[in-house]
């Protein structure tokens, strides 16, 4: 019996293969394509600025790829190809190789000096809006896994914390899926209309940064923002980002503990090990801080810098068409308007909170 059963799995595994390689080839031709077409249009709207006087384009490559990443996920939905596609979709892998990759641009002084303040921002944002989201969810009585999983969205960085967040609590996909859909479509427009905000305002760049790094969930759309307010303000939006992201393995590994020892104290549930931190511990964050090193010691050429540079934009421009691919509407409709109202309370509290945080740390004190 077992030798039947292991010879039709050896037998299936080719037919799984060959049924998602198809998918992913064009998947990834898709994406070319996409890509090439988001590098055509920024620079036709580049083009008519210029022609108008505006040296620099507004709108910028964020915003025009995730744009053209909606369009592209309601054709291919329409169309029945969304699935075929889909295990090209890869959001966090191209943001993670691109914020690797923008190490180069940044010195380790820098880095150092811009991380001190990030690393106090990140302690005091993502205690206080995990806990005033927790509470939140708590008044509208929403399940204890749903609150942990949008508590660390909404206070660390959007999927990628609701992800290790859902790991340690045993939350169900649907949660998972629903709080993804909301980060998405919350900071869409957070992209655009914090830029636009900070420019009214006449914030400093590095406070504008600090300000996108610690209020807006996704770190592509952080960079993003950061990109359409400038070169500054955008690698002080990722410093502070990167050190909001640091916290997924520690928030991850408390959540563990705390659902084991109080929520699901009666349940059979596996003990968390401190192995749980290094797992949930964003790996890329060591990729960014090695390049930055190596940009430092001036390890990389002038001409492979500015290679460097233009690599960064491709894959934040994959990144940017990715999320609008991975948008869904149905997933916004499934659970309610309960988890709603806590998502977009807990966004105002972290949006009002990392504007005075961030202009007392980086207006102020660095």
């Amino acid at each position: 019996m077992t030798t039947t059963t292991a010879s039709q799995a050896t037998a299936e595994q080719p037919t799984a293969i060959e049924h998602t390689l198809p998918g992913l080839i064009a998947g990834v031709l898709l994406l070319i394509v996409l890509t090439l077409l988001v590098a055509e249009i920024d620079r036709a709207i580049a083009n008519s600025f210029r022609a108008q006087g505006v040296a620099q384009n507004p709108l910028e490559y964020p915003l025009t790829a995730a744009v053209i990443g909606l369009i592209a996920n309601a054709v291919l939905r329409l169309t029945g190809l969304y699935q075929r596609v889909r295990p090209a979709i890869r959001t966090e892998l191209y943001l993670k190789i691109g914020l690797v990759i923008l190490g180069a641009r940044i010195s380790v002084g820098d880095l150092l000096a811009l991380g001190a303040g990030g690393l106090i921002q990140a302690v005091i944002m993502v205690g206080s809006v995990f806990f005033f989201t927790w509470w939140l969810g708590g008044k509208l009585k929403l399940p204890d896994t749903l609150r942990a999983v949008m508590a660390s969205a909404v206070s660390i960085c959007g999927a990628s914390a609701a992800i290790a967040a859902a790991g340690a609590v045993q939350a169900r996909k649907e949660e998972v899926t629903y709080i993804t859909a909301l980060v998405i479509v919350v900071a869409l427009p957070m992209m655009v209309l914090a830029p636009a905000v900070a420019t009214a305002l006449n914030l400093p760049p590095d406070v504008a940064g600090a300000w996108f790094g610690g209020n807006i969930d996704t770190t592509a759309a952080v960079v993003g923002a950061g990109t359409v307010y400038g070169p500054e303000a955008q690698a002080v939006a990722s410093v502070v980002k990167l050190s909001q992201n640091v916290f997924i393995g520690f928030v991850s590994f408390a959540l563990a503990i705390y659902f084991v020892t109080v929520v699901n104290r009666d349940k059979d549930a596996p003990r968390p090990s401190p192995k749980v931190i290094w797992q949930r511990f964003p790996k890329f964050v060591l990729g960014f801080v090695l390049v930055a090193v190596l940009a430092s010691l001036k390890v990389f050429p002038s001409e492979l810098a500015r290679e460097l540079n233009t690599a960064t934009q491709w894959a934040f421009t994959l990144a940017f068409i990715c999320i609008g691919l991975d948008f869904s509407v149905a997933e916004i409709r499934s659970a309610g308007i309960r988890p709603v109202i806590v998502f977009l309370g807990a966004t105002v509290f972290n949006t009002a909170l990392a504007l005075v945080v961030a202009y007392i740390i980086f207006g102020v004190l660095f």
